[in-house]
Order: structure tokens, then C-alpha cells, then sequence
């Protein structure tokens, strides 16, 4: 699926990861397996270049062809009519609700947040959820449980400005298509790099990593 506007404008702010990072203490970078990389660019974290004064600085995009990890996610449902709706709500999600429902249970997370975007207008649904080592004996009211990975996944690793992440959408689709597969299910979006340093203020974004992970058979 590739993500029009009205959803490639989200912005997911740095206060997202932050909450969760404060409230869970835990970051997982290995959520793939055996992977053979196909070059796209070849660095991780953007190199420093000459930029053309008023030229927007392309994402560095990464492509794996691997197997997606298997992970247990606790997660939430929910919709928002407007991106910044949107922040807001994961920032509770993430920080607030599912990190309580970890801690009641006595879970332990198993990799860093992830979310699926189902729809492009608004209003937009959404899943957001976290992995944890396993299913707790009750789940609350408005939490779910669903395994995911095992399968044939391909990875963007995304360096850049989130706002440009429909670059990645796009060429994972390209990628799906040039090896005549189709696709399985939605992608989904694994929040991996902290954006905040040490001191707690904005690293350069093409410093931060998200993972765009799209199952195909």
C-alpha cells in the first residue's frame, strides 16, 4: 500500500518515543533475521555532503529482504480525525495505557513500539502496540493480543524527516512488484532510534532510524 498525503503528513513527535522510552527503559534494534541486503544507499546514518542551498536532502533508505521477526504485541485500537490527534493518542497509548498494563502483568518488552495506519482519510484507524515476551493471563478491556512475523517481510530502514517516509512505502511497493509477489496484510511502521540524545534535545533526523516492514508471500 502506498501511503497518500493526507497520511504521509503525520508527524510523529519526539515526545512519542520519549514517554515510552522513559516508561519502559528498553530499546530493541535486531527485529530481523538472516537478511540479505540489496543496496539502496549504502550508509545507515546520512554522510555529511554539500547541499544545495533550498535542495530538500533525499531520506537514506535501506532495503532488507528477510524474514520478519516473531514477536507477541499488545496493542491498542483506536482513530483520530487530524495528525496531531494522532500524536497525542500514541503518546498515551505508549506511555500511559499499555506500559500500565505492563507493569500490572509483569510483562517484559520485547522490541520497540509499532503501529499500522489502516486508513488514509480521516477519520484515521489505527493499531499501535508494543511487543512483549508473552500473552498475560487477562487482557483488559480494549487491549489485544496478535502474533506477528515468520513470514517473507521486506525492511526499509528509514534515516530522514518522518514526513518523508512515503519514499519508503513506495519503494518497498516497487520492490514487492519487481519480484512479482504480492502482499501480505498492512505494513507496519517499528519506531526503532531514539530521537532524543543524552542531554534530551532533537538529534538530526537522519540520525534516527524507523523500519518499514512489508509482509509478502
Amino acid at each position: 500500500m502506498i501511503i497518500k498525503k493526507s497520511l504521509r503528513n503525520k508527524i510523529i513527535p519526539l515526545c512519542i518515543l520519549l514517554v515510552y522510552l522513559a516508561a519502559c527503559n528498553h530499546k530493541d534494534n535486531n527485529h530481523t533475521n538472516g537478511a540479505d541486503s540489496i543496496k539502496i544507499v549504502r550508509a545507515k546514518v546520512a554522510p555529511p555532503v554539500p547541499i544545495k542551498k533550498n535542495t530538500p536532502k533525499a531520506p537514506i533508505i535501506n532495503i532488507i529482504d528477510t524474514i520478519a521477526a516473531k514477536k507477541i504485541i499488545l496493542y491498542m485500537k483506536d482513530s483520530a480525525a487530524t495528525q496531531e490527534r494522532i500524536s497525542i493518542k500514541l503518546a498515551e497509548i505508549y506511555g500511559t495505557k499499555i506500559s500500565s498494563v505492563i507493569k500490572k502483568n509483569k510483562l517484559k518488552i520485547n522490541g520497540s513500539p509499532l503501529a499500522w495506519y489502516q486508513t488514509q482519510k480521516a477519520p484515521i484507524f489505527f493499531e499501535a502496540g508494543i511487543p512483549v515476551d508473552k500473552k498475560p493471563a487477562k487482557l483488559p478491556k480494549g487491549f489485544f493480543i496478535k502474533n506477528i512475523g515468520g513470514d517473507s517481510a521486506v525492511v526499509a530502514h528509514f534515516f530522514g524527516p518522518y514526513n518523508l517516509t512515503y519514499e519508503a512505502y513506495e519503494v518497498l511497493s516497487d520492490f514487492v512488484k519487481d519480484k512479482k509477489k504480492k502482499k501480505t496484510g498492512l505494513p507496519y511502521e517499528i519506531y526503532v532510534g531514539d530521537p532524543l540524545d543524552k542531554n534530551g534535545k532533537p538529534l538530526d533526523p537522519f540520525r534516527v532510524q524507523t523500519d518499514i516492514v512489508q509482509t509478502y508471500h
